[in-house]
């Protein structure tokens, strides 16, 4: 298995864990849940931090931080919207 492979099942390990522990369900569309756990490991294995791959990253390190999966929008988008804007966390 690659190195990438392992971050991606990590990854998708973290973020179960995260979604259940915090009252939420994954995106059920294995093909857009895949999608979106790609971007996150993408996302670290570029910039070092797992940033929201529905968010542009711009370099400036306090902006940035906000983007950082979960990001601080998610609880207010799951709220309004029944998911976050990435399609990765959902109401459950």
């Amino acid at each position: 298995m690659s190195e990438h492979d392992e971050l991606k099942g990590q990854m998708h390990a973290w973020t179960a864990r995260y979604a259940q522990k915090n009252g939420y369900k994954l995106n059920p569309d294995k093909e857009i849940l895949d999608i979106v756990i790609e971007g996150l490991v993408n996302n670290k294995e570029k910039h070092g931090k797992q940033y929201c791959p529905c968010r542009i990253v711009t370099g400036d390190e306090e902006q940035d931080k906000k983007v950082i999966c979960p990001c601080i929008y998610h609880e207010g988008e799951i709220e309004k919207d029944g998911m976050c804007h990435c399609a990765l966390f959902f109401k459950d």
